[in-house]
């Protein structure tokens, strides 16, 4: 019996998130044809500008890297019960962190400058969203408002260091840090043009899911996010679970700012604040928190995004059209909130 009904929970965590996906494209189909556009041309496009060639997939897997970060940095409190929504603010901190250390170490082996640039990233990106922790555990600060503003506080730091103190003066149309230098770049895997930075993401889901469920400390968080007063009672440290949870959680969307700067744009600016840490929210809540869903998740919209560019040429479309999808999408998981435990089907006891 308790295996039909661990078997019933997995499909309905898995049935009513596609679900939910499904009725948000079949509306952004409804949407588009409002303007005079056949929907079963933008699902083919869509299709063919995410998964449909090599270079398609290459394309999505690079987007998809920075989502599997920043979704973490909301999947990891969501275990304590906590909804953070400023990965965008860690990521641009972190960002700003890996800049900053790359720069103060000119000639130094490229081997050191890369593990320097990830240390302080992720620090950067974990002491920011420990700030709204630990608001959150010693002042009762709502997490989700602080972290929210939080993101608002980070992109005005960096638009004053990239505008002011950390400036390359060559840079006069797009206010930019100097750069880090070729030789302190993240490279592609082997045979493709995707960046090691998805490596990344994927390491970091899996140890993610480790930590969680495989450990005390996972199911000391577990038990914080169920009964606060009962984690209280049997002497679980609250506070310091918050902390630490917060802490791994901006260090992973920190990582994603790293990569950024290491893989893609080469140095710190405007350019870096492109929405992922707001996107990874969406896939953290369609995979239901679940780390190693998370991956999958990060891949199908990250091939959402990449499709944009192709929807825009075929059809006509603004590039950013995709993003009326992603809300569609988050409304409808929401709504879908709902649904769990009211069907039967998934209730059913098997022997």
């Amino acid at each position: 019996m308790a295996l039909g009904r661990s078997i019933g929970g997995a499909a309905e965590y898995v049935v009513i998130p596609a679900l939910a996906l499904v009725a948000a494209l079949i509306a952004f189909g409804i949407f588009v044809a409002c303007f005079g556009k056949d929907p079963a041309d933008l699902y083919f496009y869509m299709y063919q500008g995410a998964f449909g060639t090599w270079f398609s997939w290459q394309n999505t897997l690079t987007r998809a890297a920075p989502l599997i970060l920043t979704a973490l940095c909301t999947a990891l409190p969501a275990q304590l019960g906590m909804v953070i929504i400023g990965g965008e603010g860690a990521l641009l901190m972190g960002a700003l962190g890996a800049t900053a250390a790359a720069l103060l170490m000119p000639g130094a082996p490229p081997l050191v400058v890369g593990v320097a640039m990830a240390a302080a990233g992720m620090l950067s990106g974990g002491l920011w969203i420990a700030l709204a922790g630990g608001l959150r555990h010693y002042r009762g600060v709502n997490e989700t408002i602080s972290s929210l503003l939080l993101v608002y506080i980070a992109l005005a730091v960096l638009n004053h260091l990239v505008e002011g103190p950390m400036r390359d003066p060559t840079s006069l149309n797009k206010p930019s840090t100097r750069e880090i230098g070729a030789a302190n770049m993240i490279g592609s895997i082997p045979g493709t043009d995707v960046h090691w930075g998805f490596v990344f993401g994927v390491v970091a889901a899996v140890l993610a899911y480790v930590l969680i469920f495989h450990t005390v400390f996972g199911f000391s968080a577990r038990i914080a996010g169920g009964n606060v007063r009962a984690a209280k009672i049997v002497g679980l440290g609250v506070g310091k679970l918050i902390l630490i949870t917060c802490m791994l959680a901006g260090a992973a969307a920190g990582l994603a700012g790293m990569v950024e700067v290491a893989a893609v744009q080469g140095r710190a600016n405007a350019n870096i604040a492109v929405g992922y840490g707001f996107t990874g929210i969406l896939v953290s809540f369609l995979a239901r928190h679940n780390p190693l869903a998370i991956i999958p998740v990060a891949i199908l919209l990250g091939g959402i995004n990449a499709s944009g560019g192709l929807l825009q040429r075929r059809l006509g479309l603004p590039d950013a059209s995709v993003l009326v999808l992603q809300g569609m999408i988050f409304v409808s998981v929401l709504m879908s909130e709902t649904l769990y435990g009211r069907f039967r089907i998934f209730k059913r006891k098997e022997a």
